[in-house]
């Protein structure tokens, strides 16, 4: 594997340039114009030595992925699946805001996720590897030059794609600070949040890092039999344990953690469900996401998860709010493109093997 200048953090490039007999302070100007323009880094910055920006692509050719394919919804939504060095793919999104010149992207962490979430697409390739921090930061331009194609900024950053951050946590860790840090990627603290199953000491490791980041949860279920029914890491932290470590985040940032909950037809839809989530919420002041289900076909459990009716969401959310929890409704970005997460990465991988009428929807 070829070095990158995005898998170099600012005091690796400055004691290489200073190795070189360049000025090192030139290595925060190289990679603030990296973060911003990617593989066309060198056309964004003026007043470098002539001889640098060749030097810096002899010295390290890392290339930036390779873009396989890109969906574009209706709704603006667009989906990106890139090919990384050794071949593997990996999916990352860009999606409009509902004020015309901002937008969000969400960020994956690892190649394939081992949680084995049921009703999830990307656990159906299994796990194959962490993404490196350049490779995460990878993303982070690739959505950049697409919102700026498409005549947006790029906001906000969640890493709410394929894989868990947490077990991905240092790369993850330090790519968020990269991306946040005014003389990089200059994006903030507040604009990111990390999305995680519910892995506590991964959860605790967050809060002792002080930084001023946003958490998400993604419960699923109000009890722990249905949780560890649809998530299978549900059998090793208790929901209770999770929500005390959310407690300490919480108490440590001042800002509400949010709860994802993805609604699914006859499991975890019930007005009981919902009394049960109130209840064990209590008086926390966290805001509950719900979530309408993107159908991925039969799950690892040979399940035909299917997403909630409109008027049991709408009564779901109804049963939350009298009882004092905040709650809303996520929009369902890309319907009419392979929106869920893994969903495309895996219709594409069919198809490359002559298995993609096994994926028809």
């Amino acid at each position: 594997m070829t070095t990158a200048l995005l898998d170099l953090a600012p005091s690796a490039l400055a004691e290489a340039l200073s190795r070189a007999g360049f000025k090192p302070g030139h290595a925060l100007r190289v990679l603030r114009a990296v973060y911003a323009a990617g593989d066309d880094w060198a056309s964004h910055v003026t007043g470098l030595p002539a001889e640098l920006p060749d030097w810096l692509h002899q010295t390290f050719p890392g290339r930036s992925p390779e873009l396989v394919t890109r969906q574009l919804a209706e709704d603006g939504t667009a989906k990106l699946l890139l090919r990384l060095h050794d071949g593997r793919t990996v999916e990352t999104v860009l999606m409009p805001d509902f004020r015309g010149e901002r937008a969000a992207g969400c960020i994956s962490s690892q190649v394939g996720c081992a949680m084995g979430c049921d009703f999830c697409a990307t656990t159906k390739t299994g796990f194959e590897r962490n993404l490196t921090t350049g490779e995460i930061l990878a993303q982070f331009v690739a959505l950049r030059n697409e919102a700026r194609a498409a005549g947006r900024k790029l906001q906000t950053i969640v890493f709410m794609g394929m894989g868990e951050p947490l077990l991905n946590f240092d790369a993850v860790l330090e790519a968020v600070r990269r991306m946040a840090d005014n003389t990089l990627g200059g994006l903030g603290w507040r604009q990111i949040t990390i999305s995680t199953v519910g892995i506590v000491p991964g959860i605790d490791a967050l809060t002792e890092t002080g930084l001023n980041f946003h958490l998400a949860v993604s419960l699923h279920a109000p009890d722990d039999a249905t949780r560890a029914q649809l998530l299978p890491m549900g059998k090793r932290f208790p929901i209770a344990d999770i929500l005390a470590a959310a407690d300490r985040f919480q108490a440590r940032r001042g800002r509400p953690v949010t709860i994802q909950y993805c609604l699914l037809r006859g499991v975890n839809d019930s007005p009981e469900h919902a009394r049960m989530l109130a209840a064990v919420l209590g008086l926390r002041r966290m805001h509950v996401n719900l979530l309408r289900y993107n159908f991925t076909g039969l799950s690892l459990k040979g399940v035909a998860y299917e997403p909630t009716t409109d008027d049991a969401a709408e009564a779901f959310a109804g049963i939350l709010r009298e009882r004092g929890v905040v709650a809303h409704f996520r929009r369902s970005r890309g319907p009419d493109i392979d929106a869920a997460c893994g969903q495309l990465r895996r219709r594409m991988a069919a198809t490359a093997s002559g298995g993609a009428s096994s994926l028809a929807r």
